[in-house]
């Protein structure tokens, strides 16, 4: 097999970002070296200034498929992915239909992949009422660990768990060695705070936001960070959005305990106080909170108390958004945001003294650690998939619907302008995507190890 190389000022690698050489064989990176080590004779492609990053890994995307591709399917979801930088996806195990709870249904879902997607993907297996029996199996098969609900997910097909649930669970998700990955909010808060709200105008931010208190979320982490050292597990808070709940999650880091933290980029770029009235687009479960908490959010991923960013991709047709209505309380919670996200990350990370070697560890390096995918995915370095980003940091750009790629081109984003472009994505040494267009085929693989 040819050796390659992929030349930049600005290689983004785990020492840090310098100029750089990456060879690539046989899909693999062979080396990364300095670049007046270059062999001769060697095929060369110089990027310049613009960045090389390592392939993005979203841990939370809800692809829809089987059952729901009419919603999102693997073929447009992987898409929208290389559009945006990203090279392996982990698929939630809801909104498809079967829900990815016993392995036969897992096995669907490999059956509607084969031959669609344009980038990697895995699959989390889901925690439900009922199904303990299941877990086990499910990790043989290869899923990369466990989702729950600890309220209503806001569709059927997918149960939400309790206490008495997870207790019956939990042994088997431990024995597993696997992550369960939370959504933290507990029902109580949310239908007091409803209660109150009998009359209000659901058109109003403001009403939904009071529907789903940060009370709601400090709750179900503390019930999980009790749960955490009495069944030994590795405990992951999925899509933190009160910043009230660091306080806690730090002091159970520091504590020892096995537990991990994410955010979404819609909890760092978005505030309540510019959510109009009836911008439906922007809602989503938890909801998105004050300015405060925004920068309170920022400070935590500073100070290594919240891990990753991963999207919550979440997407579904124009008419559950109800965005004639402007119903907050009947529109689907989702925000849909795949080839928008790095830039939307960098446009707020690069304002904060962050640099693209912050943006890798959050959105590459770590959520392939969650997955444990982290031998293969994530990172610049010999014996890894040669996947790699091509992102020049200053260029600017509006967001429109004929960049978003995915099912339906729905974004709070539309409009905006942000700092940073996807100019090339490399799928194992393969180009996928580049200014603006798709490249080959959909090459994508499940990730099996």
């Amino acid at each position: 097999m040819s050796l390659r190389a992929f030349l930049s000022r600005q290689v983004v690698t785990p020492e840090g970002i310098r100029p750089a050489a990456i060879v690539v064989e046989g899909g693999k990176i062979r080396s990364v070296i300095p670049p007046n080590r270059l062999p001769v004779d060697i095929e060369v492609e110089d990027f310049g200034n613009a960045a090389v990053l390592p392939g993005l890994v979203d841990s939370h995307v809800h692809i829809n498929d089987p059952g729901r591709t009419e919603w999102e399917g693997f073929y447009t979801a992987t898409r929208a992915a290389a559009a945006g930088g990203y090279t392996l996806l982990v698929d939630m195990p809801l909104n498809c239909l079967p829900a990815t709870t016993s392995v036969a249904a897992l096995e669907a879902k490999r059956q509607a992949a084969q031959g669609e997607c344009w980038v990697d993907w895995a699959a989390w297996g889901g925690v439900v009422q009922g199904n303990e029996e299941n877990i086990e199996a499910l990790a043989a098969a290869g899923v990369k660990g466990f989702k729950c609900f600890l309220v209503h997910p806001g569709i059927d097909g997918f149960s939400m768990v309790g206490e008495k649930d997870l207790r019956a669970a939990l042994p088997h998700v431990a024995r597993t060695g696997l992550p369960l990955l939370v959504h933290a909010e507990l029902a109580g808060p949310i239908d007091a705070a409803t209660e109150h709200l009998a009359g209000a105008d659901w058109r109003r931010y403001a009403t939904y936001l009071q529907s789903r208190p940060d009370e709601a979320e400090l709750a179900a982490i503390r019930m999980m960070l009790s749960l955490c050292p009495e069944y030994d597990f590795h405990l992951h808070i999925v899509h933190l959005s009160t910043a009230k709940a660091v306080a806690d999650l730090r002091a159970a880091r520091n504590e020892g305990l096995a537990l991990s933290v994410e955010t979404c980029p819609h909890y760092l770029h978005l505030t309540a106080e510019d959510i109009a009235d009836g911008a439906t687009l922007c809602k989503c479960a938890p909801p998105i909170r004050t300015r405060e908490n925004r920068e309170a959010l920022w400070q935590g991923l500073r100070d290594g108390v919240i891990d990753l960013v991963a999207t919550d991709h979440s997407p579904c047709p124009p008419d559950m958004k109800r965005l004639n209505e402007g119903n907050f309380k009947t529109a689907w919670g989702g925000i849909s945001s795949l080839s928008a996200v790095l830039p939307v990350m960098w446009t707020e990370a690069s304002r904060r003294g962050f640099t693209l070697r912050d943006i890798v560890r959050w959105m590459a390096e770590e959520p392939a650690r969650l997955a444990g995918c982290q031998a293969r995915k994530g990172r610049l370095a010999a014996g890894y998939d040669a996947d790699q980003v091509i992102f020049d940091p200053d260029a600017e750009f509006v967001v429109t619907q004929e960049g978003l790629h995915y099912r339906w081109p729905l974004s709070p984003y539309l409009g905006e302008t942000l700092r940073g472009a996807v100019k090339a994505t490399y799928l194992r040494g393969q180009l996928v995507f580049a200014d603006g267009n798709f490249a080959g085929g959909p090459i994508g693989e499940e990730y099996r190890q």
